[in-house]
């Protein structure tokens, strides 16, 4: 890992990526997106300030665990002066996110759980479908595949949710004939 020495307190794009790991198209996007930021020299090119390797090391470390971006920028938004987030910032937010990610495994967990009733059908078309429609639930929208996810409402374009507790339905009737093409 490359070092940079400690009298230099401005990064140039290739510098901060090497250092940091990620990809100089990655920190582009991520100063799109208002999670690192950078001033231009005369001749327009990048320079950002030391703690950036911090931020894009928070930023990584979020992403790895499943937090999304919009998530990560509300988060360092919501720091004092915009800083650079500190490891009880870290201590607080990911306690904050636990609770999501703990729902998304649960999620997951179902999902994987049912999977074998899709493979066994094998269409994804389904107006009735364990996985991309638990009971039903989008069947309104009209035919095709959509993955609803647990969590969003139903101004959502997914639609709305299945109610609280209820069992997946399996799917049964005619449009779950088995597809063995």
């Amino acid at each position: 890992m490359p070092q940079i020495p400690f009298e230099v307190h401005e990064l140039t794009v290739g510098q901060l990526s090497a250092r940091s790991g990620a990809a100089v198209s990655a920190l582009h996007f991520y100063e799109t997106k208002g999670l690192i930021s950078s001033r231009r020299t005369a001749g327009n090119q990048r320079r950002y300030d030391r703690d950036a390797l911090r931020r894009v090391a928070f930023i990584r470390a979020a992403q790895r665990v499943g937090i999304p971006l919009a998530t990560i920028r509300d988060a360092l938004d919501g720091l004092p002066d915009g800083r650079t987030p500190n490891r009880e910032d870290w201590a607080r937010l990911s306690e904050l996110w636990r609770e999501e990610l703990d729902r998304r495994i649960e999620q997951l967990g179902r999902l994987r759980d049912h999977l074998d009733d899709c493979i066994g059908c094998g269409c994804l078309s389904l107006k009735s479908c364990v996985l991309s429609n638990p009971d039903d639930a989008i069947g309104r929208l009209g035919s095709g595949s959509r993955l609803l996810v647990e969590g969003r409402g139903p101004s959502d374009s997914q639609g709305g949710r299945p109610a609280a507790g209820a069992p997946p339905r399996t799917p049964d009737g005619p449009d779950c004939a088995p597809n063995f093409s």
